[in-house]
């Protein structure tokens, strides 16, 4: 149980609070409950169209002593009349609800846009209208290129961190043509946080802004035709875990050269809890959270996590463990990529002293870990049955 005497980074006493948080049943939203209920006195007003990553929050025995201290509501926030209200009941709003699934943003840019701007307008709105502090998550994509990958490959300053650190405050948001739309997502995302910027300069909204840099761990998206689409196509995590339980070669869409920063969504999440419970030091301030030393190219992640997965299946990796796809075969016509993100961390040290600890490698082999329990035996069975004639 939360002990009475939590006190913030200050040493003031955290008063328990009531949280709307929308996009709880999600794989962030669910980490972000289970601290809550875990660990804090606090109050989850649970909003999604779907439960399945928090039920075991929300049916536990009655001996759970945070069964009185997390509701869910099924509701889609595109339309439905009772989000203010919630709204209204709450000290604080989490906005988690978005499509953020690279595969969605070529096939389907038009929900893509909808989902992460025109849907979150309403949420903007009833914060700022009724006095009620925000933190709306953004994502790293907002950053778009970076300044070097303008420059010729074997240039100098490519190397110099000016050109490839993204810092908040500074660097510039550098996005494709408009026929590659794939950056549907990220320019829908800086709007979003402009539109919430500006409600805080002319409205007095109290907000915070998060941009997650690649937080991944156990529940992150869905396995193909196990607990998802059959169809779908899931971010990066996924989609490697999925050819490593099915034993099939991963595919590096344009070589795996894009280079990413990987942080443990437990990490990620204590960061999170410090922005709820320190609104003095967060208010009005964007934070990027991520792992700075967890650096690879895709093809470095692909190699890792099939020696990982090996590891913690008992299972020899396959021969040729990777095979290269193109971009437009694995995601449609309009792709483009982002060569490179570093988060500076400057901001997040001074303003709420969060680091990373997670190590990639111990991370993964969490989450593979976690993979290979929840999926292995799942999977057996759905690639031993005959396949039926068409």
């Amino acid at each position: 149980m939360a002990s009475a005497a939590r006190v913030d980074l200050d040493g003031n006493p955290i008063k328990p609070i009531t949280i709307c948080m929308i996009g709880a049943g999600g794989f962030i939203g669910s980490h972000l409950c289970e601290k809550l209920m875990v660990e804090t006195p606090h109050k989850v007003l649970a909003v999604d169209v779907y439960n399945d990553k928090i039920k075991h929050l929300l049916e536990g025995p009655a001996s759970h002593p945070w069964l009185d201290r997390i509701q869910f509501h099924r509701i889609n926030i595109k339309n439905d009349s009772r989000l203010e209200g919630l709204i209204k009941m709450s000290d604080l709003t989490i906005n988690l609800a978005a499509i953020c699934t690279p595969a969605d943003y070529n096939t389907r840019p038009l929900d893509t846009i909808y989902s992460n701007f025109i849907d979150a307008l309403p949420v903007v709105k009833y914060c700022s209208e009724n006095n009620k502090r925000l933190i709306h998550f953004s994502t790293c994509e907002v950053y778009g290129k970076t300044i070097g990958s303008f420059l010729p490959a074997d240039h100098p300053l490519r190397q110099d961190p000016a050109y490839f650190i993204l810092k908040e405050d500074a660097s510039p948001c550098i996005f494709g043509p408009i026929e590659k739309q794939r950056w549907s997502y990220a320019c829908a995302k800086q709007l979003i946080e402009r539109l919430v910027y500006a409600e805080g300069a002319e409205n007095g909204l109290e907000f915070t802004i998060v941009r997650p840099f690649n937080w991944i761990g156990p529940r992150m998206d869905f396995i193909p035709g196990i607990d998802g689409p059959s169809e779908g196509v899931p971010r990066v995590l996924a989609c490697f875990s999925n050819n490593l339980l099915r034993h099939e070669p991963l595919k590096l869409v344009d070589g795996g050269q894009s280079q990413r920063t990987f942080v443990y969504i437990k990490d990620a999440i204590e960061a999170v809890l410090l922005m709820i419970e320190n609104p003095a030091r967060a208010n009005g301030h964007i934070f990027n959270v991520g792992n700075p030393n967890n650096e690879v190219t895709v093809r470095q992640l692909a190699e890792m996590m099939t020696e990982v997965y090996s590891k913690v299946s008992g299972e020899p990796p396959l021969e040729s463990p990777t095979i290269d796809v193109s971009s437009k075969e694995f995601y449609g016509e309009g792709y483009d990529d982002s060569d490179k993100r570093i988060p500076d961390m400057t901001i997040i040290n001074k303003q709420l002293g969060w680091n990373p600890k997670t190590s990639l490698w111990d991370l993964l082999e969490s989450t593979l870990t976690y993979q290979h329990r929840t999926y292995a035996e799942a999977i057996k069975q759905v690639t031993s049955k005959p396949l039926a004639s068409s």
